[in-house]
């Protein structure tokens, strides 16, 4: 059942909705959000319905867009909207472990296990592998890693393609699992079953009768985690380097 127009009435166009990443369209990698990006935000607010679509958990994105993040945006999706909230009420949730199964996620950690301790890099942190409810995100240099250290790989890894070269051993050894494994941010990627994408949080607003759906990321580029949004066709996808070309490019289209 679509929801009545009555309830975006306060906005100038309420057929209109415009979904953002988060890491490095909304906040540079990791940090937190500026306080001229949530002014333009608040002002978009005033015209279109706004959402987030994001790969971490919630409790990250609450760390880096401030713990009135669900008043603050009409929707919140994390982990690609298997955690979702509208108007700040929770929707239906999904989890990856019930999906894959106890048996074939043991050997999927242990194989990514074995793989990262035989990997060469300069260094190695904590938290290689960080289970979320949607996916799990495989980190080489471990999370724990500070934000030099976060740079430097993310400067190895592009010469190498460390990444890259781990993810088709992935594809490989597990092909019959049904996964997709995503790149993003600076030192991990995700692996997820296929379909859980960013385009997993579009079953939520199915529904709510949005004529315009935009969407802003940084990592549009094929195995990217906002690919497969950003080329959906009921999308029209923008594709940025940084929060100041999202603020740059949503004055040009809205303001």
């Amino acid at each position: 059942m679509i929801n009545e127009p009555s309830e975006w009435a306060d906005r100038q166009s309420p057929e209109t909705l415009v979904l953002f990443d988060v890491d490095g369209t909304l906040t540079p990698a990791r940090q937190s959000i500026t306080p001229e990006m949530l002014d333009v935000l608040a002002q978009l607010r005033k015209k279109v319905v706004i959402g987030f679509v994001g790969g971490s958990d919630f409790s990250k994105q609450l760390e880096q867009l401030g713990s009135d993040v669900t008043e603050n945006f009409d929707f919140a999706f994390s982990e690609n909207g298997l955690t979702a909230f509208r108007l700040g009420k929770p929707l239906p949730a999904q989890s990856f472990i019930q999906y894959v199964g106890e048996e074939k996620y043991t050997k999927l950690i242990n194989f990514i296990l074995r793989y990262i301790a035989d990997m060469d890099i300069p260094r190695k942190r904590g938290t290689f592998i960080e289970f979320r409810k949607g996916m799990i995100n495989v980190s080489p240099i471990g999370r724990n890693c500070s934000h030099e250290e976060r740079n430097e790989f993310e400067t190895y890894d592009l010469a190498n393609g460390l990444r890259a070269k781990f993810v088709e051993e992935l594809k490989k050894n597990f092909v019959d699992y049904g996964l997709t494994y995503s790149i993003g941010g600076q030192i991990s990627f995700d692996v997820f079953p296929t379909g859980w994408d960013k385009t997993y949080c579009l079953n939520h607003i199915s529904n709510e009768g949005f004529k315009t759906i935009h969407f802003f990321g940084d990592k549009t580029f094929p195995g990217g985690n906002d690919y497969e949004i950003y080329t959906h066709p009921a999308v029209t996808g923008h594709s940025v380097k940084n929060p100041d070309e999202t603020i740059k490019i949503l004055k040009e289209l809205f303001f």
